[in-house]
């Protein structure tokens, strides 16, 4: 039960790593409001995750790269449960492309979500947990692909690594104020929507020093360490999470 009393947002979490980590904290105590774009989607998930307990989850559908609906993200979170504690911005798309033919409209949609989402999510929450002058914490969902080049993925690797230097520099405004600011770096993760390809998980094993890709519970267990107590002088890092892939690098074979 670390999380007994806490209040946290968690966006993207109607599947995969994001309902992964709601579920965790829930489990440990904690009242989440649950974000996804998808309504349906999180209305069983939030459905899903409160029948665990003892915590409680509400869900609030809406688009976490959109600066109006952040502001009622945040506001919703404090009128409902009366305090701020924990923002996990987990929320992202991935657009595959070529470099030399990637269109103007898929950069800005990945940077509009990944970054602008991040950035004015992390302030609005910041200026809630300021005023509280109880402190917090802020994660946010980074990846393997901000540390090492993929193939098709540079304006995603690009916001990515960029979310892992706004982490860096929020500790010089944020520390003062007792909230610590970190990243989780997952690698190959096993998901529903990575499930969907037949040959994901037996392509990942070979290529994994660990021989496995990671399942969601991998990274919900290391973004709960870097939001606990148990990480309050942690501010500014990155938690990779990759059975050891970014050391060595190996990419799929071509198709």
């Amino acid at each position: 039960m670390r999380f007994e009393g806490k209040v946290a947002i968690v966006t993207g979490a109607g599947q995969g790593i994001g309902f992964e980590i709601a579920r965790q904290l829930t489990r440990e105590g904690a009242h989440v409001l649950l974000n996804d774009l998808d309504g349906s989607l999180l209305s069983e998930a939030a459905k899903r995750i409160q029948q665990e307990g003892p915590g409680t989850c509400s869900p609030l559908a809406g688009d976490a790269g959109d600066l109006a609906f952040i502001q009622q993200l945040v506001a919703e979170a404090t009128s409902r449960f009366g305090h701020l504690d924990i923002v996990i911005a987990n929320a992202g798309i991935t657009l595959f492309g070529d470099f030399l033919t990637y269109s103007p409209e898929s950069f800005f949609k990945v940077m509009q979500v990944n970054l602008g989402g991040t950035f004015f999510l992390a302030q609005a929450a910041a200026n809630q947990m300021k005023q509280q002058a109880s402190g917090g914490a802020l994660l946010f969902t980074s990846s393997v692909t901000g540390h090492q080049a993929h193939k098709q993925l540079s304006a995603y690797g690009m916001s990515k690594a960029a979310l892992e230097m706004l982490a860096k520099s929020l500790v010089i405004e944020l520390s003062e104020h007792r909230i610590t600011v970190n990243t989780v770096a997952p690698g190959a993760t096993l998901t529903e929507r990575t499930q969907d390809d037949p040959a994901y998980e037996a392509t990942w094993q070979k290529l994994t020093p660990m021989g496995r890709p990671a399942t969601v519970a991998d990274i919900a267990q290391a973004a709960l360490f870097l939001v606990s107590d148990h990480a309050r002088h942690i501010t500014g890092q990155s938690l990779v999470v990759d059975g050891g892939w970014t050391s060595i690098s190996p990419g799929p074979e071509p198709v």
